[in-house]
């Protein structure tokens, strides 16, 4: 199987519009959650998912829009964004995002939001928290999003235990023999300094996985997110990809 591999679209519509092309031809969607949240397409982002064959979890925005979260918990940007997504979505799509998991096995992955260990608040960026997480479950490989930031972290024997392998971009990573966690980076908000939308192809057969980007209209989503009249910083941060 061929699949796409997306996390954090945040109701970026455009940029999940042209990661789908980018990734043709695919099997079917692996998505890591944080559907909405943040951008101004939410209903046409979970429609869209639903176009193919898909797996989908549940991020912490997806929780705050439909109110399983409380919001106060959030950075005020986020929190006023929520408030908008939430008399937004349409009531189909906020069944929709209730209806997702936290967690997905699949034979050897496990597909998490933040972490296995915490699958939807923890935010897995070092290799003593990769440590904790290998160390806990028996997961070959483990696929996450929540942080923005596309990564690699590695299990390997010895005083170190887990380590930090950054992507290279086009060069399919080998999964073999290898226990792993794979970050695709954001779809709609990365925040690695690259405006472009991060994503990875996950191919089951060859056992490779490889992080990809792609351009999209970056200035569409910000002149609808100010005609939402949403918060001016997360509109200026898709621009520089912070």
């Amino acid at each position: 199987m061929r699949y796409v591999v997306i996390s954090d679209i945040h109701g970026n519509f455009p940029a999940l519009q042209m990661v789908l092309m980018d990734a043709q031809p695919f099997d079917a969607i692996l998505c890591l959650g944080d559907v909405v949240g943040y951008g101004p397409n939410p209903n046409e982002c979970v429609e869209r998912l639903q176009d193919f064959p898909f797996t989908c979890i549940v991020g912490n925005h997806d929780w705050g829009a439909i109110g399983r979260a409380d919001l106060l918990i959030f950075n005020n940007d986020a929190r006023q964004a929520l408030y908008w997504t939430q008399q937004e979505l349409s009531l189909e799509n906020r069944n929709f995002l209730s209806d997702l998991p936290a967690t997905v096995e699949m034979d050897t992955f496990m597909l998490a939001h933040g972490s296995p260990r915490e699958p939807i608040w923890e935010y897995l960026v070092d290799a003593r928290s990769a440590r904790d997480n290998f160390t806990m479950f028996d997961f070959h490989v483990a696929l996450v999003g929540h942080t923005h930031l596309p990564l690699a972290l590695e299990w390997a024997e010895g005083p170190q235990q887990a380590r930090i392998l950054l992507p290279d971009w086009g060069t399919p990573l080998s999964l073999d023999g290898r226990r792993l966690i794979l970050n695709p980076g954001s779809v709609g908000q990365p925040r690695d300094g690259d405006p472009r939308a991060s994503y990875a192809i996950l191919d089951t057969e060859h056992m490779t996985w490889e992080f990809r980007r792609v351009p999209y209209a970056v200035e569409i989503t910000q002149e609808r997110m100010r005609a939402r009249g949403l918060p001016s910083r997360l509109i200026d941060r898709l621009q520089m990809g912070r």
